[in-house]
């Protein structure tokens, strides 16, 4: 089956959309033109696990003009854009497995498809074409030379898997390098997961107490947005260094079985299970929002919600409101899976544009690798500077060199004050 989307009927609006996306990623854009020249992934095989947007969509163009095949699987069941499908499939001959609200046999049967492409590279968001290969399609593994992982998730189980000796490949952490996940994470995810909600629920955020379930990069930046809306944000958190950075920032920190009593708006970002349980629905006031913009939709206790609800209705597109005994409604927004691709687009293209600019080269960089050790590796540091460079010029910006003498005085220990 060389591809599985929902209608190629939709692949020209999906083209239109997909060429808006590529005007706003002028990295990437200068990246694709170089490949199309250079042909540096000549002979790669990709399968890619990835959200099946349009930056995406211009993620996996840049890979076939340098040279490589890829096949791209969804890697969360409302993240895909059918349009996007169809068009990746109609007008650029990439093949596609990927259906939005696809149930949760489909999308497995997907990623499975992508390995029966018998890649030499994977590229995840998430992890789970990595352990897909290593639990049910180990015989493979020998095929596989190298991979790359997006998201914070991800990097978590494969820095796991490497701690444990059950690494098979190396595998560049693309999520861990700066122009990733401080602008990505921080601005992407901050505005990409309001939109979302925003779009579910056409709430207006000023004057709410909005929770914010963790304080990493991207609980960083939700908090910042909504704060910036006119929200009081409170921010719940289990590292101690973390929650103290909150407080100095002027949110006020507390436990979530607090947090939920005032709660109007309850997002979870923190790549964890069961960020809100029984106890904490059990003391939710009524018309609570409850949204998740972690990875997998395992923040959000939807077993205990469903098991503590009389009734479920959907409400809206995107919402689920569950009635609980004694009358009080308590609103999920997009099934408890990433609100801001569930609900929304995702990240806007011009902070993708640096995260899939990270994508394709730390892929040529690693084309140009004789051999690397079995374990997680960072993004080089030369690649990172570059991206950012490049994205400094196409905005417009300007920044100072340093001299000889201040190169001098940096390098140098003999010198006094």
């Amino acid at each position: 089956m060389p591809y599985d989307v929902a209608d190629l009927a939709l692949a020209d609006e999906g083209r239109l959309r997909i060429e808006w996306a590529d005007r706003h990623m002028p990295v990437l854009r200068d990246i694709r033109a170089r490949f199309e020249k250079e042909q540096p992934l000549s002979g790669l095989k990709v399968a890619a696990c990835l959200h099946v947007t349009t930056e995406t969509a211009n993620l996996m163009r840049a890979l076939k003009a340098g040279g490589a095949s890829a096949t791209l699987c969804a890697s969360n069941p409302l993240s895909t854009q059918d349009d996007t499908a169809a068009a990746l499939v109609q007008h650029y001959g990439i093949d596609v497995h990927a259906r939005r609200g696809i149930d949760n046999a489909g999308y497995y049967r997907h990623l499975e498809a992508a390995l029966d492409s018998r890649p030499t590279v994977t590229m995840d968001d998430g992890c789970d074409l990595v352990t897909l290969l290593h639990t049910k399609r180990r015989e493979q593994l020998g095929e596989v030379r190298v991979g790359t992982e997006e998201t914070t998730t991800g990097v978590i189980r494969l820095r796991q898997m490497e701690r444990e000796g059950a690494l098979a490949y190396p595998i560049i952490a693309v999520n861990d390098t700066p122009t990733k996940h401080m602008f990505d994470n921080r601005f992407g995810t901050g505005q990409s997961s309001i939109d979302g909600i925003l779009r579910a629920t056409n709430i207006l955020l000023a004057g709410t107490t909005f929770v914010v379930a963790g304080y990493g990069y991207c609980g960083k930046g939700l908090a910042m947005r909504a704060r910036g809306m006119g929200a009081k944000v409170v921010v719940t958190e289990v590292e101690p260094v973390r929650a103290l950075e909150a407080a100095m920032e002027g949110y006020r920190v507390a436990p979530m079985i607090d947090a939920a009593r005032e709660a109007d708006v309850i997002v979870s970002v923190t790549g964890d299970r069961d960020i809100l349980r029984r106890e904490h629905f059990e003391v939710m006031k009524d018309g609570v929002i409850l949204a998740n913009s972690g990875h997998f939709d395992v923040e959000i206790d939807k077993v205990a919600l469903r098991e503590l609800a009389s009734s479920v209705t959907r409400v809206r597109e995107n919402v689920e409101q569950f009635v609980l005994d004694d009358g009080r409604r308590l609103n999920l927004v997009a099934e408890g899976r990433l609100v801001n691709l569930g609900a929304a687009e995702g990240h806007p293209a011009a902070v993708m544009d640096m995260s899939f600019a990270d994508q394709a080269l730390s892929l040529e960089w690693l084309t140009r690798q004789a051999s690397l050790d079995v374990r997680v590796h960072d993004v080089p540091a030369e690649i990172d500077a570059e991206v950012a460079r490049v994205k400094l010029a196409t905005m417009g910006i300007e920044i100072d060199v340093l001299t000889e003498a201040q190169v001098s005085y940096l390098h140098s220990w003999t010198e006094g004050t």
